[in-house]
């Protein structure tokens, strides 16, 4: 039998949260409590003489107990925020080194892909962090033109980029 685990959400989930409640954890454990015990209605295979309602109580009562038991061999400590700012590490996650790998070596092709003039009137600018005016007196461009050609590198850098997306 497979249930509706969506449909049982909708009609159990504040019952569950009260229940748990009821049972002394606070509102944010109970509330995270109510999420693990659909969750485990997801993952398990309850028979076909199952009853919704009792079963997820089963699971929210055990979890509950789970907790408590923990919370006595290694008891929960609070951490003001700048006691965890000083270990939490700041380096970035390997999924976000990779990502942004990819993400930048999609904008060095795209960059490839400009027209010379085009290229390096955005790269003074926004690399090479010359004024416009500056960028365009190298360049022996007006502004104004190299201001189109920089916005034209950066709608195509944008189109690349959403074109790309990962």
């Amino acid at each position: 039998m497979i249930w509706d685990v969506q449909r049982l959400f909708l009609q159990h989930a504040s019952e569950i949260d009260r229940f748990l409640r009821r049972r002394g954890h606070n509102p944010e454990t109970a509330a995270d409590l109510t999420q693990d015990t659909f969750v485990r209605v997801l993952t398990a295979t309850p028979d076909d003489r199952s009853n919704p309602r009792a079963y997820l109580h089963q699971i929210a009562r055990n979890l509950s107990v789970d907790l408590v038991r923990r919370s006595r061999i290694a008891p929960h400590v609070d951490v003001s925020d700048e006691d965890l700012a000083r270990v939490a590490d700041s380096a970035p996650s390997p999924e976000a080194v990779v990502y942004d790998r990819q993400r930048l070596a999609i904008v060095e092709q795209a960059l490839e892909e400009l027209p010379a003039q085009t290229r390096a009137a955005f790269e003074m600018h926004r690399m090479g962090e010359k004024t416009l005016a500056e960028a365009a007196l190298e360049l022996g461009l007006s502004v104004s033109y190299t201001w189109k050609l920089v916005r034209e590198a950066y709608h195509h850098l944008r189109a690349r980029l959403k074109d790309d997306a990962i």
